[in-house]
């Protein structure tokens, strides 16, 4: 409040304002633990390999509270790692909401402690399969680009930000789909959020679906709608932090990504056969 009544943010404060704050009081927050179905690729005494589904939210947060994969773990496992915390518990990486694919969760502190080394020391193996608007010419290459959170828009990652971190991603082209789009495996050898994302639109070629980094164009190629970013999470390898053998996971592509890459596939072969 601003001399006694709720003012716009856009208000500039003047001298001799009297501005009244009222914090409330925090609320406890708990995390139930909920029988969501959950994709186990590999379960043992101290962690979880799983396949997570495109749409569910990794962790309780904001406007999502229950629903996530940490409330379907908690039902599934009844406790996990509490080096995380409370919201939190075992996550040694996450995926954003719209990715889909492999993750490991740890159930005690020490696999969580020996497994966040590897992922700090980037020893882990991690290839992504996913789905970009347009033809890349080259068959691979590596972006190499700092970046960080955007001065402007605080919800976003990007090259305009005031505390760069180093960036690196490897893409090799697996698919060429015409002119229209391009399969790509991608190989990341940091681990920055939203990393993939913001290289791939950096060099004009947005993940398809994704509205964030590609704009509303990438929401829709040639007809064929998109409802998320199409990307999928295929690989993950890592040294096991008790039997200290190296194990390496992989999961398929979903069906809603399946699907969309036949359509893309039938609409280029459409604008073939209509300029031929």
């Amino acid at each position: 409040m601003v001399n006694g009544a709720p003012i716009k943010s856009s208000y500039r404060v003047r001298p001799l304002d009297v501005i009244t704050v009222d914090i409330p009081a925090p609320t406890p927050i708990e995390i139930r633990p909920e029988a969501i179905p959950l994709d186990i690729v590999y379960e043992d005494e101290v962690l979880v390999v799983l396949n997570k589904a495109a749409g569910i939210v990794v962790h309780p947060a904001p406007g999502n509270w229950t629903g996530t994969l940490v409330n379907a773990l908690l039902g599934h496992l009844g406790s996990l790692s509490s080096i995380g915390g409370r919201e939190r518990p075992g996550l040694v990486h996450r995926l954003d909401k719209g990715t889909s694919g492999v993750m490991v969760v740890a159930k005690t502190d020490s696999a969580h402690q020996l497994l966040a080394k590897q992922f700090k020391a980037h020893s882990i193996t991690r290839v992504y399969r996913t789905v970009v608007a347009g033809s890349i010419k080259k068959s691979k290459g590596t972006i190499d680009l700092a970046i960080g959170r955007d001065m402007k828009e605080r919800k976003k990652m990007s090259s305009r930000t005031a505390k760069p971190r180093a960036s690196v991603t490897e893409f090799q082209v697996v698919e060429r789909v015409g002119k229209i789009a391009t399969i790509l495996e991608i190989r990341p050898q940091t681990g920055r959020t939203h990393q993939i994302r913001v290289h791939l639109s950096s060099i004009g070629h947005p993940v398809v679906g994704d509205v964030i980094y590609g704009g509303r164009h990438a929401h829709v190629l040639e007809d064929v709608i998109f409802d998320r970013p199409m990307l999928h999470a295929a690989v993950l390898g890592f040294t096991h932090p008790i039997h200290q053998n190296y194990c390496e996971y992989e999961v398929p592509i979903p069906d809603d990504m399946k699907t969309c890459l036949t359509q893309l596939k039938e609409a280029a072969l459409a604008m073939k056969g209509r300029k031929g």
